[in-house]
């Protein structure tokens, strides 16, 4: 990287805000313990990193402070027993989304970085949708294992953390639950958004990206084609020509090899990205200059086997941070 070239995002202004909102939810999957990883991630030092390694201004939001979630969780769990409905905890997903998107909209200005750290991936359709409503045309590049693309008829398990895409793309929403009514029509075309390191993908989903031309790189093509190629390839696509277009990253932890430096996560896939690949791509697409908003989801530190699994993987959601807000090894 030249040290001539002048990344927009990572100028040194002492203006520069990061607005750190939290999500602390695990409404969307079946494993206690993710609604921590947001907790973990700030007892690890990272909002001190933000701002003393790498000169950002911060502020906290935290749009589900007040909120019992757990005994909302309990109570849609005990209702669902006797209806067994398809979609699990459909109103319980709703209304946390609803208010990290009213957040997400509301408190964060353009020009200021919107870190959005979870909570399991549902959390990605408020904070998603709060983004577009700043940069309508911004690219998602969604790092994942997994599609999460799944919409109410194609899901297999319920699990609403499969799903977000598809919320977010208005796949379906004819059969939606009446309570996601809020989420905006025409919000993201599924042109705009490319995925990296997928290797979990159901057959539902298959054809769903099939059928809309979703472009998608699963670890084959991170093997075949190496991870810088990958990247400017899914830049480019979700870019469509435009030098300076927004680009937002949605990145799951379960992306990286568990052997690598993830354990603690629900839903670990063997032969993901290795460390320098899961961090390369925050390097590479912070060097477009565009990047404005990040989530970091499913750090579930309750499913380590001692602390060294939870501080590993702690440690790397800080750095997925810290390299998309420019943090360099030389």
């Amino acid at each position: 990287m030249s040290s001539q070239i002048n990344f927009k995002h990572l100028v040194n202004d002492e203006n520069r805000m990061c607005k750190i909102v939290l999500a602390p939810f695990n409404g969307g999957q079946p494993h206690g313990g993710v609604d921590l990883g947001a907790e973990y991630m700030m007892k690890h030092g990272l909002k001190q990193q933000i701002e003393e390694i790498l000169k950002w201004n911060t502020e906290v939001l935290d749009p589900l402070n007040g909120v019992n979630l757990e005994q909302l969780k309990a109570e849609a769990d005990e209702q669902e027993k006797e209806t067994k409905p398809k979609i699990k905890r459909a109103d319980f997903v709703s209304m946390a989304n609803k208010k990290i998107y009213e957040t997400c909209k509301n408190d964060i200005s353009k020009g200021e970085f919107q870190l959005t750290l979870g909570g399991d991936h549902s959390i990605a359709i408020g904070s998603i949708a709060g983004l577009l409503s700043r940069y309508p045309d911004a690219g998602i590049i969604w790092i994942d294992a997994h599609a999460d693309i799944n919409t109410v008829n194609t899901t297999e398990s319920g699990n609403l953390h499969g799903c977000p895409v598809s919320f977010l793309a208005n796949m379906d929403r004819k059969d939606w639950p009446k309570s996601f009514d809020w989420v905006p029509e025409n919000l993201l075309a599924t042109d705009k958004i490319a995925y990296i390191g997928l290797r979990d993908v159901d057959a539902g989903e298959k054809k769903i990206l099939r059928d809309n031309n979703i472009k998608a790189f699963s670890m084959y093509h991170v093997d075949r084609y190496g991870i810088n190629s990958v990247v400017e390839q899914a830049i480019a696509h979700v870019s469509k020509g435009n030098k300076d277009c927004p680009i937002m990253i949605s990145y799951d932890v379960d992306a990286i090899d568990p052997e690598a430096s993830v354990q603690c996560t629900g839903t670990k896939v063997d032969y993901g990205l290795n460390n320098r690949e899961a961090l390369f791509l925050c390097e590479r697409i912070c060097e477009t200059g565009n990047v404005v908003a990040l989530d970091v989801v499913e750090v579930n530190p309750s499913l380590g086997a001692d602390e060294t699994e939870i501080l590993k993987t702690v440690a790397m959601g800080c750095s997925i941070v810290r390299c998309t807000l420019g943090e360099t090894l030389l």
